[in-house]
């Protein structure tokens, strides 16, 4: 899309922080280009079919919880709500592949902690005062590694808070950043079982979080994929130029640019951009098997190779975090090893369903304290070039809710600076 004269917008990645920054500004006066270098949108975050399972899979399978207003309102803007589905109330079922147990924590649905008083609904083998130390994560100042803040061991760690934030940021809790960790507590846990409800894209998260875009996008912006940026060209404060792999195309003084692309990449374009350097690996399972009646829609697994059991329509997923320990085995032992979990849990035949492995090796950055402070700021030192991601300093790891929060934030910037030039 060449300029207007009344300026555009170019982002630079369609994945999810760049779909979100397209849709905050869809209202505004500019034009919006989103140029995309590979076959599709959406990112790590998006649907296909996979022809070996021979069904639609998610690249990996994301959760939100109740809480995360950000990217539960960008659903609610381009129609997909409705899409996400979760129990009523903040329920976490859990089984222990070792002793054979099997709890649910439930919590309360306002503020106040009911929840930790009653035996039946708080963690197993904990009692109130056990509790108590999270304050200390909560107001634990500067950043550091979670393990000298806090306590990591004893039933509460490892029943819940352990696998709660391995999930939320994809390293080994005890050297994740406190501060991170404080945010996420923050915004969920802490409020309550009105921001802790689990909710999942039963069909799909792309038809949740991607397609739907698309479609809304669709009048409101010029969407080109294969339309990969090698380079951008600067004079003095500004970006005067974007240079794809088939054109140039350059900018004038009333554009902008948004670049909602991976740390490593984005490392490459702007010169002297401090960024995330080390990451950490995901694994997804996915299997073409019914769930059996009774399975929890999502169910947290101790003493497994699993650690978290997604029950959909004609499939079973599994997630497991910081997992690069699992990339160089064989692919089909570590389906099995994976689906053997899962027939214990949920009583099915040990024999491979179809399956597929989807591993990520630089799936988020890793959320450590050191890693957190390179995170970037949106505003850059040119005055038209802004940055989303979740990568991005979003204050919260590398989730769903951070990811559309970048977008947001760079779309609001980019419109206070055009006003500005006005």
């Amino acid at each position: 899309m060449p300029s207007s004269d009344r300026g555009t917008v170019h982002i630079i990645g369609g994945g999810l922080a760049g779909l979100a920054a397209a849709v905050r500004l869809s209202a505004s006066p500019q034009k919006i280009a989103i140029h995309e270098a590979t076959l599709q949108l959406g990112g790590r975050c998006r649907s296909y079919y996979d022809q070996a399972a021979g069904m639609v899979i998610d690249n990996g399978t994301h959760l939100l919880l109740s809480g995360n207003h950000a990217a539960l309102a960008y659903a609610e803007t381009i129609g997909s709500r409705s899409q996400l589905v979760g129990p009523a109330e903040a329920d976490f079922p859990f089984v222990d592949l070792a002793s054979g147990e099997r709890w649910t924590l439930r919590f309360s649905g306002g503020r106040i902690p009911w929840w930790v008083f009653d035996k039946d609904r708080r963690v197993p083998q904990t009692g109130v005062a056990d509790y108590l130390p999270l304050a200390r994560l909560l107001w634990s100042g500067n950043d550091r590694p979670i393990g000298e803040v806090m306590n990591c061991r004893g039933p509460l760690y490892d029943r819940f808070i352990g696998p709660f934030l391995l999930a939320a940021l994809n390293m080994t809790p005890r050297d994740g950043s406190s501060k991170l960790a404080a945010a996420l507590v923050r915004e969920t846990l802490a409020l309550g079982g009105k921001a802790c409800r689990p909710l999942l894209a039963r069909d799909g998260i792309g038809n949740v979080f991607v397609e739907p875009a698309r479609r809304y996008l669709q009048d409101r912006a010029a969407i080109t994929l294969q339309d990969e940026l090698v380079r951008l060209h600067f004079s003095g404060r500004r970006v005067s130029s974007l240079e794809f792999t088939g054109q140039s195309m350059p900018l004038g003084v009333d554009d902008a640019v948004i670049l909602a692309v991976p740390p490593y990449a984005a490392a490459t374009l702007v010169p002297g951009l401090k960024t995330p350097t080390q990451f950490r690996g995901i694994v997804n399972a996915h299997f073409r098997a019914d769930p059996p009646p009774g399975m929890p829609p999502m169910l947290g697994v101790l003493n497994g190779e699993c650690e978290w059991v997604f029950a959909l329509p004609d499939r079973i997923s599994v997630t497991i975090s910081d997992a690069g320990r699992l990339f160089n085995l064989p692919r089909e032992e570590l389906a099995q090893t994976i689906w053997n979990d899962v027939a214990a849990i949920a009583g099915l035949p040990t024999t491979l369903p179809p399956w597929q492995i989807v591993r990520e090796r630089r799936a988020t950055f890793a959320a450590s304290p050191e890693q957190n402070a390179r995170r970037p700021g949106a505003e850059t030192d040119w005055a038209n070039l802004f940055l989303a991601g979740d990568w991005t300093a979003t204050g919260l790891p590398a989730t769903l809710e951070g990811t559309v929060r970048s977008g947001n934030r760079a779309a609001d910037l980019v419109g206070q600076a055009m006003r500005a030039a006005a």
